[in-house]
């Protein structure tokens, strides 16, 4: 039987939280100290949304509620660590924040404010803006 080298899996969150998105400060490389949308790996046998849900919870310390797909991104470049698939997810976010495991701190931020970020996730939030500014308006 021949060994197969594919990609990872990984999940992405657009957490909107007080009229906010809720960004990460990375802890650890790649991207240490950019700030990034909470997320991460898929575990073996966890879908993709609860992974999501776990990720938000671990990183930032809030519930995550899925209200949309955004996209799945797929390029074989898009994380310098290897070939990674990221499956991003609007979500509305409930609870306390604090940063915890990979994030160094959790921030808020106005969507026309969004800093630089790691990986594709500009494009992320750009390809959701208009979902965004919709959730926005009835929060």
């Amino acid at each position: 039987m021949s060994s197969f080298n594919l990609p990872k899996v990984a999940v992405d969150g657009i957490v909107l939280y007080n009229k906010n998105i809720v960004l990460i400060q990375r802890k650890n490389p790649p991207f240490k100290g950019r700030y990034a949308l909470p997320g991460g790996f898929v575990e073996y046998g966890e879908t993709t949304e609860s992974a999501l849900k776990r990720e938000v919870k671990e990183e930032t310390g809030l519930n995550a509620e899925i209200i949309g797909l955004v996209g799945v991104y797929s390029d074989p470049n898009r994380d310098p660590r290897g070939h990674v698939i990221s499956i991003c997810y609007l979500a509305l976010g409930s609870g306390d924040f604090k940063a915890d495991t990979d994030a160094e701190s959790v921030s808020l931020f106005f969507i026309d404010n969004i800093p630089e970020l790691a990986f594709d996730h500009n494009q992320m939030i750009n390809d959701a803006k208009e979902e965004i500014n919709e959730v926005l308006s009835k929060m």
